[in-house]
């Protein structure tokens, strides 16, 4: 990790991945004066990065800190239910209000940074050092002193040869030049870790796409009642705009949407609002400026009365300046379906966002499920050159076993022309939930095959309690959810949940918490409009279109999923996959045919003796 150097590494969760990454960043980081940024995804990986600098900081002192964002932090935002719904730059607005109030000795402030103002940081500092707090033990202690924990993460920052952030920190501009600013470290003096990086490229995909949904544009119509309907265009106001913008939608819903989203004319919207008003191209930017200074008005006025500083008619008219200028290599444009369609412009090159990691003064990029690795560093836009390299799994691979069947798929047009094969698969899975009396995951390739099975009896003709992970679910009911999962009866319990969810990816269930697997088909990408423009970007950049866009994905997800058996040296865990293609990835998965799943499951255990 030094002098620019990125290296990529998939190695098994539970194997050490944290503390020796860690580690061997602040030896590189303290030999040339440099600073650790570790990004994660998830705030039990933020904590688990603490938890670990602990440890390292018992046999060499280092100081370090979680930093998480005003959602989660700010004492105001957990107190007050409409702050709570806004987004980091209205946030931020509003805390720097308060902050100058208070520092100009104005009603209005905030009490906690005034708190944090007549504070001896160096009490808290002091602290700090000798506890090593993880983001939720900073945030009770500041609360306990009736002072900002965001503040005082910032202030820590500067002191801290570790942070520990979101990934939103670092791949957010705005944000990462606060983040720089805090910790005082110019962006070559920063070495990067990317912990379950194979989220990264679609995380950075998203980030960058922008849309103009209905809602946005209903929400318009509400602002144009409250604060009039100024003129933007000759002889169009901003109600003109939107009415014309909900035409365009309408008529792309009509036209072009094809299951769930379907691809535009790329001048489709331009063409639609010149003709609508008569326009030039430069006319139209004009006009987007102008619905934006509209909404800087609404966001001003709103301020002024107490409320977020919010306007959706900025929205707007921001999303048509983006749509003229961006770049039409790396965005497709769509239609997207579904309870709040949209137009949108998705973004298929992470590099736009990315290109950022090239500037640090190394980086670190790690996951359990990161192969095929070039795949990775093609498409983040790492040199040719950086280092890869896969550890082994380091337990005992007797006590996972993968096993298939190979009369049933989940391959669309089979399950088309095969009416019996959704119940043979749907019999497979009472039958080993009811046989096995063990914790025991069934995991889908989408929602939407899970409520099939739903409609189908199928969780009524289990006889343990089956629980869900319901589509949207909220975050405190899905641990709901798997803390009454993982409190086992004698007879063990079943769980619904989906590849690629959040079960998957970001929840151990350690012993016998979970002991069961069932896979339910592949879980490839659906061939939306979005993932055939991917696939032919891709093949068009690096001829791997489908490896890259639709196999890689897949490997991954079942591995995530299958690999929630395995996580300490002491479990013993059975996966079986419900689809004969898995053979597919045999050089990925050590794979078992049987024509018997629950007698070689039920077999399986007694040799290992559970």
């Amino acid at each position: 990790m030094l002098d620019q150097k990125h290296l990529v590494l998939e190695s098994g969760t539970g194997s050490g991945k944290t503390v020796c990454a860690l580690s061997g960043a602040l030896q590189a980081a303290l030999a040339r004066g440099k600073k650790v940024i570790y990004l994660t995804r998830t705030n039990s990986q933020e904590k688990q990065v603490i938890l670990e600098l602990r440890k390292i900081n018992e046999k060499a002192p280092v100081f370090g800190v979680a930093l998480q964002g005003r959602q989660g932090t700010c004492p105001l935002v957990r107190r007050d239910k409409e702050l709570s719904a806004g987004t980091p730059e209205e946030l931020s607005r509003v805390c720097r209000d308060k902050r100058r109030r208070v520092l100009e000795d104005r009603p209005g402030g905030c009490r906690f940074f005034k708190g944090l103002q007549d504070m001896d940081m160096a009490q808290v500092l002091d602290h700090c050092r000798r506890t090593l707090p993880t983001a939720e033990e900073l945030i009770d202690y500041c609360d306990s002193l009736n002072i900002c924990p965001h503040e005082v993460m910032k202030e820590l920052a500067h002191d801290a040869r570790v942070v520990a952030a979101p990934y939103a920190y670092f791949f957010m501009p705005f944000i990462r030049n606060s983040l720089l600013d805090w910790m005082e470290c110019p962006m070559g003096d920063a070495l990067l870790i990317v912990d379950e990086a194979h989220n990264l490229p679609d995380y950075t995909r998203e980030i960058e796409s922008f849309q103009l949904s209905r809602y946005i544009l209903d929400m318009v119509a509400k602002e144009v009642e409250e604060f009039g309907d100024p003129e933007v265009i000759k002889g169009g106001s901003v109600k003109d705009v939107h009415d014309e913008c909900v035409r365009l939608l309408d008529e792309a819903i009509d036209e072009y949407l094809i299951d769930e989203d379907g691809l535009i004319p790329p001048s489709f919207v331009e063409e639609g609002l010149m003709a609508a008003f008569t326009a030039s191209s430069h006319s139209l930017s004009a006009m987007a400026k102008l619905l934006m200074e509209q909404g800087d008005i609404i966001r001003e006025t709103r301020f002024a009365q107490g409320r977020l500083p919010r306007s959706f008619t900025y929205s707007m008219g921001a999303f048509i300046s983006y749509w003229l200028s961006l770049d039409e290599e790396c965005f497709v444009k769509l239609v997207v379906g579904g309870e709040n369609p949209c137009l949108k412009a998705y973004c298929i090159d992470p590099v736009v966002t990315t290109s950022a990691i090239l500037g640090c003064g190394g980086s670190l990029h790690m996951s359990g499920t990161l192969v095929p690795l070039n795949e990775y560093r093609d498409s983040i836009g790492l040199p040719l050159d950086s280092p890869m390299v896969t550890f082994p799994s380091p337990f005992p691979k007797e006590n996972r076993r993968v096993f298939y069947v190979d009369d049933v798929s989940t391959k669309y047009e089979e399950m088309q022309s095969s009416p019996d094969m959704v119940d043979a698969i749907e019999d497979h899975v009472v039958q080993v939930c009811n046989g096995t009396r063990r914790n025991t995951v069934v995991f889908f390739p989408s929602y939407a095959l899970m409520d099939r099975f739903v409609e189908d009896g199928v969780s009524r003709r289990i006889s343990r309690k089956v629980h869900m992970e319901g589509r949207g679910m909220a975050q405190l009911e899905l641990m709901d959810v798997v803390t009454r999962f993982k409190a086992a009866s004698a007879e063990g319990q079943v769980l619904f949940a989906v590849m690629g969810g959040r079960i998957s990816e970001g929840i151990d269930f350690p012993e016998d918490e979970l002991e069961v697997a069932i896979v339910v088909g592949i879980p490839y990408p659906r061939p939306t409009a979005k993932q055939r423009a991917l696939l032919h970007y891709y093949e068009l950049k690096f001829r791997k279109g489908w490896e890259y866009t639709v196999k890689g994905p897949a490997i991954r997800k079942l591995q995530q999923s299958i690999g929630r058996l395995i996580r300490t040296e002491r479990d013993v865990g059975a996966a079986l996959v419900l689809d004969r293609r898995i053979t597919q990835f045999s050089d990925r998965l050590e794979l078992t045919p049987t024509e018997h799943p629950l007698q070689d499951i039920q077999q399986f255990f007694r040799e290992r003796g559970k």
